[in-house]
């Protein structure tokens, strides 16, 4: 099965869950997002590898991991984020020594925050995207079909799920999806990916 690269879209604030972020990955060569939620001590070691200007006074547990590393001339070639089990997704470092490869499970947050430090690409499966993946691009027929309702549409965007109104399961699919192009469209990746493993339970 091939593998499918993905960069860091970004990371953002959750809105209804205290302490969590959504970490933004982008499909390289297509208009895919998966959004990842993500614990706040790991999003700002993320940020942090990412804002190369920014160094804590002190290295964090992954800049330890990352000069541990170093130290005895390990790589970490990449990172596979390779199964997804009831909204969790598992990940792997493939890591090189000396010509040898160890595949080594990881907690995903962890693994993407060990690959910015070592420049190493991240990648999923196809079938990963296809049950998580968002869709950054809303389809022909459902724009022609959100323009007809935009008056419907404004309205339900003032009123997306917040603190403690995230129960999609009095939802109809229809309505799912409209909700799902709603969160997108405003760019709140974290209500998306509850809405995106909602559906993927109906189907």
């Amino acid at each position: 099965m091939s593998l499918i690269p993905l960069t860091i879209k970004g990371i953002s604030y959750s809105q209804t869950q205290s302490g969590a972020y959504a970490l933004v990955l982008n499909e390289m060569d297509g208009t895919r997002t998966l959004p990842i939620i993500i614990g706040a001590f790991e999003a700002q070691s993320i940020a942090i590898a990412l804002e190369k200007e920014i160094r804590p006074p002190r290295p964090l547990t992954h800049d330890l991991f990352k000069t541990f590393s170093d130290r005895f001339e390990i790589n970490i070639k990449e990172v596979i984020i390779h199964k997804l089990v009831d909204g969790v997704f598992f990940s792997s470092l493939i890591c090189e020594k000396e010509g040898k490869e160890e595949v080594i499970d990881t907690r995903t947050s962890d693994a993407i925050a060990i690959a910015v430090r070592f420049n190493a690409p991240i990648y999923t499966y196809e079938n990963i995207l296809d049950k998580a993946g968002i869709y950054l691009k809303v389809e022909e027929e459902m724009a022609l079909e959100n323009k007809q309702e935009s008056s419907e549409i404004s309205f339900e965007l003032e009123e997306l799920p917040k603190k403690d109104e995230n129960d999609f399961s009095s939802l109809s699919l229809k309505e799912l999806h409209n909700q799902l192009n709603n969160a997108v469209a405003s760019e709140d990746y974290e209500i998306a990916a509850k809405i995106r493993d909602e559906i993927s339970k109906r189907s």
